[in-house]
């Protein structure tokens, strides 16, 4: 079986990978990429269909929480993948960030284990590539697509059975409405793949926070503590330098609870997925005054656009 080391592994880790949205977070941006020989890639690490991935039949439309049928109680050895359906849109390649949705069975009982990612805010999407369990299983489908997804009976549980929906790409540059800049702040443009390069315009840095949106988007809003798939770019007023960039370094970001520099994450917070966001942070809400921090921006007001990609709400308590 292709991949056995790596997706043969324990129900219990592999329904925590999942309903957790931790597989395969980390990749490329899908940037400047031969989607031919990419896509052939990530199509030949995917698991094989089998038996019991076959013989799954589901009720429910697709986008929704669905009901799964399968014989109880099957010895399952090696994980099986079967496209139930397929979808019509974008087809998937090495580094694109997906976004996704399932319900999950026991496969002695068929009770429902949990369903996760078809609210806004439960998943954040995943990058998948030919090394990680979820592009494994989910490999070079189009989105759109409704897989069956059954993971091996191990010693200590049953066989796990997964109706998996794959909703849709992700762009890694916000796609929101152009918003009217606002007068005063720095100027922001964007080569063809959306990445930013920023004008500061003369005189002093405001010494309030603040914040402009350049686009609106239209998906959930963030709110306190959540986790979101970002990209940005960070510019300082004081010497119009940029100092960091998720763009130059190679894929977005996401840090959990969105545990940024305080001016950051006001900015974020109350934004909607999809939106572009132009932020001019004091150093009091930053890094410190000069003499208040070590830190190398320390007395320093920044300028940051942020992309926001996606975000995943807090569980509950």
């Amino acid at each position: 079986m292709r991949n056995r080391s790596l997706i043969a592994v324990s129900t219990t880790i592999a329904a925590t990978l999942l309903l957790a949205g931790c597989a395969g977070t980390e990749g490329a941006t899908g940037q400047d990429k031969d989607s031919e020989t990419t896509a052939t890639d990530l199509c030949s690490a995917t698991v094989e269909s089998g038996a019991a991935s076959d013989d799954v039949t589901v009720e429910g439309d697709f986008g929704t929480a669905s009901e799964a049928k399968f014989e109880l109680g099957q010895k399952v050895e090696e994980a099986q993948r079967t496209v139930l359906s397929d979808g019509d849109g974008a087809k998937i390649s090495e580094g694109d960030y997906v976004s996704y949705a399932l319900s999950a069975f026991d496969g002695d009982s068929g009770d429902r284990i949990g369903d996760a990612g078809y609210t806004d805010g439960e998943l954040l999407p995943a990058a998948l590539t030919a090394d990680a369990p979820l592009g494994q299983l989910i490999g070079c489908a189009s989105a759109g697509s409704r897989l069956s997804i059954v993971f091996p009976t191990t010693e200590e549980a049953a066989a796990q059975y997964y109706i998996l929906d794959v909703l849709d790409v992700v762009p890694t540059a916000a796609w929101g409405e152009e918003q009217e800049p606002t007068e005063g702040l720095p100027a922001v443009t964007l080569d063809e793949d959306g990445v930013p390069s920023v004008e500061i315009p003369e005189g002093e840095a405001p010494t309030e926070l603040q914040i402009a949106v350049l686009k609106e988007g239209d998906g959930a809003a963030v709110t306190a503590g959540d986790t979101s798939l970002l990209q940005y770019h960070g510019v300082s007023w004081n010497t119009a330098e940029t100092f960091d960039s998720s763009w130059e370094n190679g894929a977005p970001i996401q840090i959990p609870g969105n545990t940024y520099v305080e001016g950051f994450v006001e900015a974020l917070e109350g934004q909607k997925v999809g939106s572009q966001v132009l932020v001019v942070i004091p150093p009091a809400l930053a890094y410190g005054e000069e003499g208040e921090s070590e830190h190398e921006l320390a007395g320093q007001s920044l300028v940051f656009v942020i992309d926001i990609l996606a975000t995943m709400h807090p569980a509950a308590a």
